[in-house]
């Protein structure tokens, strides 16, 4: 069984539902956070746009250590930011996916922070765990979004705001 057709299908899934979300960030609530120790809405909604991307990463590089400062969040100054970092994250995962193959997929995949090792796993884990974390993210957005009064679209169904609940 080939598992890329699969990957490619979740991503164009999962994107299009991201977008509905990001779509509905108010920028005038940037600054805004629930919680002390959680990001503002600004921080995680620029995240959430930026992980698809971290699909090409995984697959087009052995690692990455954080320490280096390679890696820089995409700056975010309103609505179109986010929703333009999201079309080019995801078209990046889209042309890695696209451009691999299951063998590369098999390949061992490293996060770490100078010495110190936070991950290895294999590039396909690497991958999944990118999924993973882009509907861990977008459902805290849902939470931040629900606080704020805004009305949250349906991930895998309708939600409430949508089956009038």
């Amino acid at each position: 069984m080939k598992i890329l057709p699969f990957l490619l299908k979740e991503l164009d899934q999962e994107s299009k539902t991201t977008e509905k979300f990001l779509k509905l960030v108010p920028v005038e609530k940037f600054d805004w956070k629930p919680h002390e120790k959680s990001m503002n809405l600004k921080q995680l909604s620029s995240h959430i746009a930026e992980i698809p991307g971290w699909i090409d990463i995984s697959i087009n590089t052995d690692g990455i250590d954080f320490a280096d400062g390679s890696y820089k969040p995409s700056p975010v100054n309103n609505s179109d930011d986010l929703l333009e970092i999201l079309k080019t994250s995801v078209a990046k995962a889209f042309e890695a996916l696209s451009n691999t193959n299951e063998d590369e997929l098999l390949k061992t995949w490293t996060m770490k922070n100078g010495d110190q090792l936070l991950g290895a796993m294999t590039k396909y884990e690497a991958v999944r765990h990118s999924f993973s974390q882009s509907i861990h993210h977008r459902a805290q957005l849902g939470v931040f979004l629900r606080l704020l009064d805004i009305p949250i679209p349906g991930s895998y169904g309708p939600s409430a705001d949508e089956a009038g609940f």
